[in-house]
């Protein structure tokens, strides 16, 4: 039960596999058989297809083309699922219902200690897994070192808490124990059900963290579940009017809990209703998941777990195609810069000198009013030069079918016109009407533009002087060489 996500999606990359299809559908298929595998073991359909879409990234967004592919496989799974198992939800509960706005508040109270409750979770957890990955012994040897230690810590419990069988919940699924807190809600110890919660968090990270097999989701809804419903019990005790049952803190808790632990506010809210059977408590716990996420830290239970879409390897070209495409050329236009340019009558060792002042692979011809009137490419140069013809002009050299860039142009349109000139560098212009050259515009400097843009930082590349290489002299033909 606790890998499934795990086991729902290597079974979606290995069908992509087998059908051999591309990257982008091999990624679709993971997550739904992530959310697939969810919605059949914990009864949750329409919550296995949201947290397939929703636990890649800790930031409030979604994964869009997940969801319809993870709903029919969620569907397919659950309905198959029940078929053979049954159709009863994961958890039995009462008639809970909720009808004053005023146990909001104690609701809030619920969400500042689940809070804390997901912070010792995950800063524990990343602890233990961290030890046991720098304990230089035999890796065979780790999971059984994990799960000595988790026994001694039910142990400990055990004979702390009068021999209670309920702590003994800290080793098995520990569903059982939240059951008993939700139909007897008021009879289970607050204690027990806090030590509960405390020593889950200690033995799901030592028997994960020494590399034993399990999940996190199922640990995470006992230790929400025991520590809300400790203290429900508390504030039942004080306020009855606006704690009236306690077993709504256990179901809210749970959600409020891994919302704040997993960064899923939306899909736990569904899961936990479905694995209830009921959504009497949508309300507060929709109040309980959105503050959880809000008040919690920015660390996640899942390490691997990104920020954002456009933090993703899988969107970076799409991103940055999309900044390609907002980008302007404008942005590499230095006002006051000079331009190198060629006139129309000049000769070709005037062309050939002009060339040997500047890096630039294309000059740019223009007429006396410095409006474009073509282009000369370096490489028709070498070959006029080859030739050896003296009466050779710029307007000879000149290809006037290159279509120059725009200041307005997106850098997406100026990469094309690079492709389809087959040229280094391309001349801008303001516009159509106004053909005068701004600057000389490299594909190199499109290029870099395009891969800060998939990096996410979009920034114009600054020219950078020349530096001669250290302790090298350079040779007298150097220049003629150039």
């Amino acid at each position: 039960e606790g890998p499934i996500a795990q086991i729902g999606a290597g079974f979606g990359s290995f069908l992509a596999d087998l059908m051999r299809m591309s990257p982008a559908h091999r990624r679709v298929l993971c997550a739904a058989g992530m959310g697939a595998g969810i919605a059949a073991i914990f009864r949750a359909p329409l919550a296995g297809a949201l947290f397939a879409a929703e636990v890649l990234y800790w930031s409030p967004e979604f994964e869009p083309e997940v969801i319809i592919p993870a709903a029919v496989a969620s569907v397919v799974s659950y309905c198959t699922f029940g078929a053979a198992f049954g159709w009863k939800p994961l958890f039995a509960t009462p008639d809970l219902t909720f009808d004053d706005p005023w146990q909001l508040a104690p609701y809030f109270v619920l969400v500042l200690f689940m809070v804390v409750l997901a912070f010792a979770y995950t800063r524990s957890f990343d602890a233990i897994t961290k030890w046991f990955h720098r304990w230089r012994v035999p890796r065979m040897l780790k999971p059984g070192v994990g799960a000595a230690a988790s026994g001694l810590v039910a142990l400990a419990l055990y004979f702390t808490f009068g021999r209670d069988e309920r702590l003994l919940a800290v080793m098995s699924f520990g569903y059982g124990a939240l059951q008993d807190a939700i139909t007897h809600e008021t009879t289970a110890g607050a204690g027990v059900l806090l030590a509960i919660a405390v020593g889950k968090i200690l033995t799901t990270g030592l028997t994960i963290g020494s590399g034993g097999s399990g999940g996190v989701f199922g640990p995470s809804m006992v230790i929400g579940g025991c520590g809300s419903g400790a203290l429900g019990i508390v504030l039942h005790r004080f306020a009855p009017a606006l704690v009236p049952h306690p077993a709504s803190f256990v179901i809210v808790g749970m959600a409020a809990f891994f919302a704040a632990a997993a960064k899923t506010p939306f899909s736990t809210l569904i899961i936990v209703s479905e694995m209830t059977g009921g959504y009497h408590l949508l309300l507060p716990a929709l109040w309980a998941c959105v503050l959880a996420y809000m008040l919690s830290d920015r660390r996640s239970l899942y390490g691997s777990q990104l920020e954002t879409r456009s933090r993703s390897p899988a969107h970076r070209g799409a991103i940055g195609r999309v900044l390609m495409g907002t980008a302007r050329v404008a942005q590499f236009v230095k006002v006051g810069l000079p331009v190198p340019t060629l006139a129309l009558r000049d000769s070709l060792a005037a062309v050939i000198e002009r060339f040997g002042n500047t890096r630039l692979g294309v000059l740019p011809v223009v007429d006396t009013e410095q409006r474009l009137l073509g282009v000369v490419n370096l490489e028709e140069v070498l070959i006029a030069t080859q030739a050896q013809g003296p009466l050779i002009l710029a307007a000879d050299l000149m290809r006037t079918d290159v279509a120059p860039l725009m200041a307005d142009d997106a850098l997406d349109v100026a990469q094309e016109r690079f492709i389809e000139s087959d040229l280094l560098a391309l001349p801008v212009v303001k516009d159509a009407s106004d053909m005068r050259v701004l600057v000389m515009v490299r594909r190199f400097d499109i290029a870099s533009a395009f891969v800060n843009a998939i990096r996410g930082q979009l920034r114009v590349p600054e020219p950078r002087p020349s530096r001669p290489a250290p302790f090298t002299k350079p040779a007298a033909s150097a220049k003629n060489t150039s």
